[in-house]
């Protein structure tokens, strides 16, 4: 059931064709982001641990989305120039795509499914929403927006240990 995640199409923000298994490592963090956010901050985090945690094998990938208060109106040009210019973005970003409803990407669709939220709710509540993920895409936490990237460090490490 795990491979069947690695093997789902997506498309960067460059438009290039890529699936999680074309991201080798032995962790993948898996974040829903907006660049008009009140956790848009978190880029940094995030940007953070990939510098600190790239080299031992974790993967960050972002995902944008408008589907919370229309915090991502960019193009993918748009949303790439920002990110690297006020955030020093390196970390592979994607297409936009919605992560609830009808029009939900298939990766999110799988990973609701594999980590239910609160209450067992499958939806996504806001933008900066945390999948982690270890090698063969088995779903490991789901972690809150308000969960600070620095504070997931302890589990990430444990994952590429």
């Amino acid at each position: 059931m795990s491979t069947e995640l690695l093997q789902i199409p997506l498309t960067t923000i460059k438009g290039e064709q890529k699936t999680l298994a074309d991201f080798p490592g032995k962790a993948f963090l898996v974040v829903n982001t907006a660049s008009k956010c009140g956790f848009t901050g978190q880029y940094k985090g995030l940007e953070q641990l990939w510098q600190q945690y790239r080299e031992q094998g974790l993967v960050v990938l972002g995902f944008p989305c408008n589907q919370f208060g229309k915090q991502e109106p960019g193009d993918e040009g748009a949303i790439s120039q920002f990110c690297e210019l006020n955030f020093g973005v390196s970390f592979p970003l994607f297409k936009k795509i919605e992560v609830n409803g009808p029009g939900a990407h298939p990766l999110y669709v799988q990973l609701k499914k594999r980590a239910p939220g609160l209450l067992g709710s499958q939806g996504i509540k806001w933008n900066f929403t945390k999948f982690l993920l270890n090698a063969d895409g088995s779903l490991v936490k789901r972690f809150a927006p308000t969960a600070k990237p620095e504070d997931l460090s302890g589990e990430i490490a444990a994952l590429l240990r």
